[in-house]
């Protein structure tokens, strides 16, 4: 979310649910630009006459100026009104997708995905903020569970779409695609959306005050490793998937089931979580990823062609990927109530520092094969495992 006050602005009755779905779709074009690469890095490598892993860097450099412009930008843009801000954003990241897809070497290719970061990175801490202030105060927690399905259903289907887009029309028309996107929700929106006050501007440092909690640093640093353990395949997913005998069409299917996984996975958190726990949930979440992916870098090692086994694990592991974020946030959120939105937005930033790091550990290992990206993977699972057991009983 973000630091965005609902209390600045009236809750609205008419339109409000409609601008909520609006801002959906733009938070679906947010998750689905940071998620589409990874569906046609092959192809996207090959045109630009660079390797598998080197082409990855653009995951890395999105994720990584995603996570450090969020706080940034949020006190920079403080006082804009919320309506400008969204549709800037949007604008921004639309047209940085299509430098992107019309970029010409990987250099210029890296620039316009930190530009794309820059708009997602104003746009999805404030579009939740802002969609609550949209509607009466008994519908918020509505209009915030539609906005967050948004990058839900982009976490699912971005990477897929991305791989059925480089098939039928080539990677750079998906980017394009990607880019017509947003500036069409930005067009709505500006239709659409009522004029929104900006918010006083809070100092960096007084935002990030809550650092200094030691029970805070003992929570972020483990997004970041578990992020980390599932990027270190994920962003890499078509090269590993072909060494454990998916290609072709299977690939996609494949890449359904790791969007279903996270879907359900994300979804059962929650309730588990107010059931059991954060740290059992979290357990048994870490647990399970350490599991598939050490059973992957096994079958890549042994050279096994096991469709049915290797779909089955990654539906597991598309589900411990993405139910960490319910519990995690919930940690937080217990530790400072009162500054939960500034904490779910540093949360953010380290989902995005984590996938940044496994992009880059991937794309070290990739050459070394597909076994040893999984494995790797594995290692970060179980790390994040142990530091949470020990961490849990500090």
């Amino acid at each position: 979310m973000s630091d965005v006050l609902i209390s600045k602005a009236p809750p609205r009755t008419t339109g409000g649910l409609s601008a909520t779905l609006v801002l959906a779709l733009g938070t679906f074009a947010v998750g689905t630009d940071a998620c589409v690469v990874a569906g046609f890095l092959p192809s996207m490598a090959e045109d630009l006459h660079v390797s598998p892993a080197t082409a990855g860097q653009s995951v890395t450099v999105f994720a990584a100026a995603y996570a450090v412009l969020s706080p940034l930008l949020a006190t920079l843009l403080a006082r804009l009104p919320r309506r400008t801000l969204l549709i800037a954003a949007l604008t921004a990241l639309g047209l940085a997708n299509l430098g992107s897809a019309l970029a010409p070497t990987t250099a210029a290719l890296l620039a316009t995905r930190v530009l794309a970061a820059a708009g997602a990175a104003a746009y999805t801490p404030n579009a939740g903020a802002v969609s609550a202030a949209l509607v009466r105060p008994e519908l918020r927690a509505r209009a915030l569970a539609v906005v967050i399905g948004g990058l839900t259903v982009a976490t699912a289907i971005g990477v897929p779409l991305g791989n059925a887009a480089e098939h039928w029309f080539g990677w750079r028309t998906a980017l394009g695609l990607v880019a017509g996107l947003c500036l069409v929700v930005a067009a709505v929106l500006r239709a659409v959306m009522p004029r929104l006050p900006g918010n006083a501007r809070v100092p960096l440092r007084t935002r990030l005050a809550v650092l200094r909690r030691p029970a805070v640093l003992t929570v972020l640093p483990l997004t970041v490793l578990g992020m980390g353990a599932s990027y270190t395949a994920y962003a890499y997913s078509v090269p590993v998937l072909e060494a454990v005998g998916v290609s072709g069409g299977s690939v996609l299917w494949m890449l359904l089931l790791y969007g279903a996984g996270a879907v359900v996975g994300n979804l059962a958190a929650g309730w588990a979580t107010d059931r059991w726990g954060s740290v059992t949930v979290l357990t048994v979440g870490y647990g399970t990823m350490t599991a598939a992916l050490g059973l992957l870098a096994w079958l890549a090692a042994a050279g096994a062609s096991a469709v049915p086994p290797v779909g089955l694990l990654v539906l597991l592991w598309g589900a411990a990927s993405w139910c960490q974020t319910p519990p995690q946030q919930h940690r937080l959120i217990g530790l400072a109530p009162q500054e939960a939105p500034l904490l779910v937005s540093l949360n953010s930033s380290a989902i995005y520092a984590g996938i940044g790091l496994g992009t880059v550990l991937g794309g070290a290992t990739l050459a070394s094969g597909a076994a040893v990206v999984y494995g790797l993977g594995a290692g970060l699972a179980a790390a994040a495992l142990l530091f949470l057991r020990c961490s849990a009983r500090s």
